[in-house]
């Protein structure tokens, strides 16, 4: 379900879905995926609220996507042979997320 959360970081209100409650020392508070910003932020149970239909009628901006047959690579450094080459990884790393987010920008 969508709702309405004020982002600290945006200082907006911005529709977003829940996807975890998570207890900290002496509050709580929710991880939400802002569907106009494709981020992930944590907000305070007392800063979200119902959506207005009017609110909800208006098309996103960002879309979840995958990118098909898209695998991440690393590069391996061999230090006996003074040689570098990319190999296939497990998974994507920091710098190779935050090289795509610059190119889509």
């Amino acid at each position: 379900q969508i709702c309405v959360v004020f982002s600290e970081e945006l200082k907006c209100w911005c529709r977003a879905v829940i996807k975890s409650v998570i207890y900290c020392t002496d509050h709580y508070q929710t991880e939400c995926f802002l569907v106009d910003y494709a981020k992930y932020v944590f907000v305070k149970p007392k800063n979200i609220r119902v959506a207005l239909e009017a609110f909800m009628k208006i098309p996103y901006r960002a879309k979840k996507c995958r990118l098909y047959r898209t695998k991440p690579v690393t590069l391996h450094i061999d230090w006996c042979k003074i040689t570098a080459k990319t190999v296939p990884a497990k998974r994507w790393d920091s710098a190779a997320t935050l090289c795509f987010q610059k190119l889509l920008k």
